[in-house]
């Protein structure tokens, strides 16, 4: 069992580009919020990259870069995206897929573990999807990253000095590993307490069920157990989101 400051822990394994795990944050986040115990919850995410081979190209479109991955026209291409933008939408998500960036994700992951030294990670995690999902910044971008830092109160040089430096580099590549050790092949991946997953971008009121159980057995002090509860959307390495 893995708990700081008396506080049970939820890890979520995720990426900056992945469109389901947006969704699955703020469904998570609604379940959260309604949580009795959620002042008792700590929330720590995780990386993971579905494209680490992805060259940063500004200029080139999300349905463009689909099209190439996956092999597909670019109409089939602009309603996978379309149907995706439809289901952000009932969580209250816009997504402009029209102009968002094909960014490399491994530098925003580097900014949200600083943000995580700083005590403000979910802060960033909210930041980067936003820019990536809604207002099409190149999340790749030492300026934008810097900026994005700035407006959660972080100081823009020390960001700048970890990006610069190649900072939590190995603690980026730590988080990628050992979600191959969890056989986690697909995000959002929720873990409760070390004892249960959510797999996917579930309805809140998975996340609740799983929420309540976990955190009833952690107040118990249970043994250490890992079950999947469930499976829901995911985006994996292959280029599937489903």
């Amino acid at each position: 069992m893995d708990s700081t400051n008396n506080k049970m822990k939820v890890e979520i394994w995720s990426d900056v580009m992945c469109p389901f795990c947006y969704i699955g944050k703020r469904k998570f986040e609604n379940a959260l919020s309604a949580f009795p115990d959620k002042d008792k919850i700590e929330v720590e995410w995780k990386s993971f990259q579905l494209a680490p081979e992805m060259k940063t190209t500004p200029g080139k479109t999300i349905h463009e870069y689909l099209s190439e991955h996956k092999g597909l026209s670019l109409a089939d291409a602009k309603r996978m995206n379309d149907h995706v933008t439809a289901m952000a939408a009932k969580v209250g998500l816009t997504y402009n897929f029209d102009t968002a960036v094909v960014a490399n994700s491994f530098n925003a992951h580097r900014f949200s573990h600083f943000a995580k030294e700083k005590g403000k990670q979910n802060e960033a995690e909210e930041k980067l999807f936003y820019a990536y999902f809604t207002e099409g910044k190149n999340t790749d971008d030492f300026n934008t990253l810097i900026k994005l830092g700035e407006e959660i109160g972080l100081e823009p040089m020390e960001v700048r000095t970890a990006l610069e430096k190649g900072s939590f580099g190995d603690e980026v590549t730590a988080d990628i590993e050992e979600a191959h050790q969890l056989g986690v092949n697909g995000v959002p991946f929720f873990v409760f307490d070390r004892k249960y997953a959510v797999s996917g971008a579930q309805e809140s009121q998975t996340f609740t069920q799983v929420l309540t159980k976990s955190f009833g057995e952690w107040k118990k002090n249970k043994s250490m157990t890992f079950t999947e509860m469930g499976e829901g959307e995911v985006c994996t390495p292959d280029g599937e989101c489903s």
